[in-house]
């Protein structure tokens, strides 16, 4: 019998609408789903956003994390008995002490050239290139629909060091977009083999949850009944 509750934590510049194409597959599975809708003010912020969630459901519960979202929930497991699987889509999976803009400068990410930032902390993406960046597997007319309700995020939510890594103790899978072009395909399997995360990939922008929701809806599925 595979777990019954699945968890989705989205990334910054979007919300939990972002894994609208993902959920309908994880349904037809038998799954709970429940999308985190994180404030993208902090990255303490967010963690509590996602505690309030897990707090809330028995277990066991898949743990998804995609893009920024990878980091959320790497730090959002402690003390969380119910969690038995993280999956990681694109996602950053920091070590303890490491800040996602660390992995970014480390292996060379251009994505910084496109951020905008505002005077508040907050930022967003550059309209004109949103698609060209983060989505360019999605049809145009989607992708300027994200690019126009993207939601402004703070810049210390890739600042902040990570804690101690939930997937330290709690098995992992891992989905590489190959073809990303925010976060790195080289980073996200190094990140991967660090871990320890049985890996899987696909030949996908950054938004692998809207371009390949099968692929992303398979592996979650697969780490559902493997932690049965």
């Amino acid at each position: 019998m595979s777990v019954s509750d699945v968890v989705l934590v989205h990334g910054l510049w979007s919300d939990g609408s972002g894994w609208s194409e993902v959920i309908p597959f994880l349904h037809d599975a038998g799954h709970r789903v429940t999308a985190v809708q994180l404030p993208l003010t902090s990255l303490e912020d967010d963690v509590a956003a996602t505690r309030r969630v897990l707090d809330g459901l028995p277990g066991p519960v898949v743990l998804v994390g995609w893009s920024y979202g990878g980091t959320v929930i790497s730090n959002a497991v402690v003390d969380a008995a119910n969690v038995s699987a993280l999956v990681y889509v694109a996602a950053f999976a920091p070590e303890k002490g490491e800040s996602g803009f660390q992995i970014l400068q480390g292996f060379g990410a251009t994505v910084g050239e496109v951020v905008r930032p505002y005077d508040d902390g907050l930022s967003e993406v550059d309209r004109s290139r949103f698609r060209e960046v983060f989505a360019a597997d999605v049809p145009a007319v989607r992708a300027n629909v994200l690019a126009a309700v993207q939601k402004p995020s703070a810049l210390s939510c890739l600042e902040s060091p990570s804690g101690e890594p939930a997937w330290r103790a709690i098995r992992s899978w891992y989905l590489v977009a190959e073809e990303d072009r925010a976060l790195p395909p080289a980073a996200q399997r190094f990140m991967a083999a660090r871990m320890g995360a049985a890996v899987a990939s696909v030949p996908s922008s950054h938004a692998a949850p809207l371009s390949r929701p099968g692929n992303v809806a398979e592996l979650i599925i697969r780490a559902a009944v493997g932690t049965a």
